[in-house]
Parts: structure tokens; C-alpha cells; sequence
């Protein structure tokens, strides 16, 4: 799979910036400027990125010129037009000059990763069972998914980006992550010893909604991902700028309780979990379980309610436009999915429709690996 198929990351949108610029950064800063420019518009020649950027001539072809022997951009040849005098050269981002790796430890069976070059183009792709490892045993796997991926490069590495399950901190330290046995585990510092590259680690469905917003074909700057597998979390843009709380548990709506009379019995002991109400486990054991089509939608409808009734609050606080779900398509799509949408509808009093979109990414499993891109051109570029 290739950004294009996702929508190009030649016109991703930017994540605003959440803090000033400092003097010392100002040369980082307009590289950036050039750079960003670059991946939204395309090939430009360097008047068209002067007058974009409000830079100098000479600024602009001093950092071009720069960026060019960092082979981060490329000339193309002669702009093609009929208009007299010289034709300007027209310069692009140099997709090949380098590549990165993506890690997606997101999946209950499997570890992945991925070669992508500056492009947003999958290179290659590698996967490590996970056979129930935890603890130690599981972040060796992590660590191997990492040196496979690495291995198979052929283009000096820009950076490593993760996304992991758990609650992550801004050090890449995975403070939990129970499904994989971890406490406090400095995953950033690990891969970024084994490799000397560059390590960004986020939650995963932190992960995957910078993929929505960067690569999705929807033009919104607030948007909550609900990832559903066999727990439930959720990642949160809103104006633009990602979310992140104060304890980096934001986004951990799996275990909050939905009604007042009781429901079925989650795995962390109580009762009504939203995990217990909509995870695949359940929707996937109760759809097979039904024999008629009737029960089954019925069923499904239910667990859509649910999930609505949970996301109804914060969709009406956060004035949330654009909410995207990702997990089986063929259990929260269809009766699911517009259970949920009618439900959220009803809930916020949003009496349009139109006003507020529920779909299902259009990423599928790849979202967590496409954020990743989106962590490391943002972490050495300064590039969303």
C-alpha cells in the first residue's frame, strides 16, 4: 500500500504548531517552512517558495541548496509553460534520498513494521509473530520486528517511529501496556540503542489518528479516532493540534461504565465496560452465535447504542466534527456503525446530519504504520 492509495502525502494537512519559535531555531524553522510546502503543494520552482513563504530569494535558494545536498529535495527540470523568458527549475521533495521505519505493535498477533521512503511509500513490509510473549520476551520480538525492517532499507534511515499499546509518556517510557506484560519500560531508548537512529513512541490510536489527519481525504482539523479490537481507546485532534493529558491516560474510554443497569461482565471484574459492550471479542463470539439476519442486526444495533451513548459527551464537549472508527469493518460497519451515528445524533442534539460525520477509516490496518510516518517526519523535519 502506497499514501497515494491513502490520499498523497504530498497534500497531508500541517498539526499546528503548540509552541512560539525560538531565535536559535529559526534556520530549523524555514527548512521546515520549505519542506512543508513541498509535501502539500508539490514540485515548485524557488520564486513560487519565496513568495509562499515570505522568505528572501536568497534564503530560499540557500536552504534549497542545502536541502539538496541533505538529499531531502530534488530538482525536476524546467517548470513546462508557454509564458516567454526563462523557464524556472522546479524543485520536489527527493522521495528515494531517504527512508524511514514504521512499527506497529498494535496488533494482537502480530508485530509490523516498515520501510517507507520520504514519499509516504511502502518499500517493504515485515511481521514477527507474537505467540503470547510478554514482558521481556515480547520486546526482544519488538526489537527483531525493528532490525528486520531495518535490515531490508536501501536508502540511509531518517528516524524509527512506534506506536504501541499502553499508556505512553512524552519519554517513549510504555508506563502500562497489559496486554504485552509491560511496566515502565523505556521503549524509545531501547530501539533507539539497538539502531542509533532517532526513536519517536506514541500510544497507538494516538498514532493512528495523526495518519486520519494526514492522510485520510477529509478536510477536518477535529477528529477523534475510536479504535475497537479487543479493547476500545481513542486519539483526539481538535483545532489542528493533537491531545495529550496531563497523565497520558487521554483516550482510555475502554473501561468507562455505559448505563445504570448493569451489563455484560468485562475482563477487569466489573460490569457495563464500554470494552464489555462493543469489543471484537464479543460482537465476534454473539454475531456467530445468532443464526438470523434479524438478530444479528439486532445485536449489532445494541452495541452501536452503547458505543454512541459513550461518545456522546465528549463529541458535544470537544464540538468534535469528524469521528472515524477503526476495527473489523464487517462487524462495525453496517448496522453498527449507523446505530452509533443515529444514537450520537440524538445524544448531542446535532439536528444535521451533515454536521457530524461516523465512518470507518479508509486506512484499514495500515493507520497505526501510517502515523508512524507522520511521528518521524514530524520529529526530523518538523513536517506533518
Amino acid at each position: 500500500m502506497t499514501a497515494k492509495d491513502a490520499g498523497r502525502i504530498g497534500a497531508a494537512r500541517a498539526l499546528r504548531p503548540s509552541s512560539k519559535l525560538l531565535p536559535e531555531y529559526t534556520r530549523a524553522h524555514n527548512r521546515s517552512l520549505v519542506l512543508q510546502l513541498l509535501y502539500r503543494e508539490g514540485p515548485m520552482s524557488r520564486a513560487d517558495i519565496a513568495r509562499s513563504t515570505d522568505l528572501t530569494r536568497v534564503t530560499v535558494s540557500d536552504l534549497v541548496a542545502e536541502l539538496i545536498e541533505d538529499r531531502f529535495v530534488v530538482e525536476q527540470g524546467l517548470r513546462d509553460e508557454s509564458r516567454p523568458g526563462k523557464r524556472a527549475t522546479m524543485i520536489n521533495i527527493d522521495r528515494e534520498g531517504h527512508q524511514m521505519v514504521a512499527v506497529d505493535l498494535s496488533d494482537d498477533d502480530v508485530f509490523r513494521a516498515a520501510v517507507v521512503n520520504l514519499g509516504g511509500e511502502f518499500i517493504e513490509t515485515c511481521e514477527i509473530p507474537i505467540d503470547g510473549a510478554t514482558g521481556d520476551d515480547a520486546l526482544a520480538k519488538a526489537l527483531a520486528v525493528v532490525d528486520d525492517a531495518r535490515g531490508r532499507a536501501t536508502a540511509p534511515l531518517l528516524g524509527v517511529g512506534v506506536g504501541t499499546p499502553g499508556v505512553v509518556d512524552d519519554l517513549g517510557i510504555v508506563r502500562v501496556a497489559v496486554s504485552l506484560g509491560w511496566t515502565d519500560v523505556n521503549l524509545r531508548a531501547a530501539i533507539a540503542e539497538r539502531t542509533g537512529l532517532p526513536v519517536t513512541v506514541m500510544n497507538d490510536v494516538n498514532v493512528a489518528v495523526l495518519a486520519e489527519h494526514s492522510f485520510a481525504d477529509v478536510d477536518s482539523d477535529d477528529i477523534m479516532l475510536v479504535r475497537i479490537g479487543h479493547g476500545v481507546g481513542a486519539g483526539v485532534i481538535v483545532g489542528g493540534a493533537t491531545y495529550r493529558g496531563s497523565r497520558f491516560w487521554d483516550g482510555e474510554i475502554g473501561h468507562v461504565t455505559v448505563g445504570t443497569s448493569g451489563g455484560p461482565m468485562c475482563r477487569c471484574g466489573r460490569a457495563a465496560c464500554l470494552e464489555a459492550w462493543v469489543g471484537v471479542p464479543r460482537l465476534a463470539a454473539e454475531r456467530e452465535r445468532l443464526t438470523g439476519e434479524a438478530e444479528r442486526s439486532a445485536f449489532l444495533r445494541e452495541a452501536g447504542e452503547h458505543l454512541g451513548i459513550a461518545l456522546a459527551p465528549i463529541v458535544r464537549t470537544l464540538d468534535l466534527t469528524d469521528i472515524v472508527l477503526s476495527g473489523p469493518p464487517h462487524l462495525l460497519g453496517g448496522d453498527f456503525l449507523a446505530a452509533a451515528h443515529d444514537t450520537l445524533l440524538e445524544r448531542t442534539m446535532i439536528g444535521d446530519p451533515d454536521d457530524l460525520s461516523l465512518r470507518m477509516t479508509t486506512l484499514g490496518r495500515d493507520n497505526v504504520l501510517f502515523g508512524a510516518v507522520v511521528l518521524v517526519l514530524t520529529g526530523q523535519l518538523g513536517v506533518s
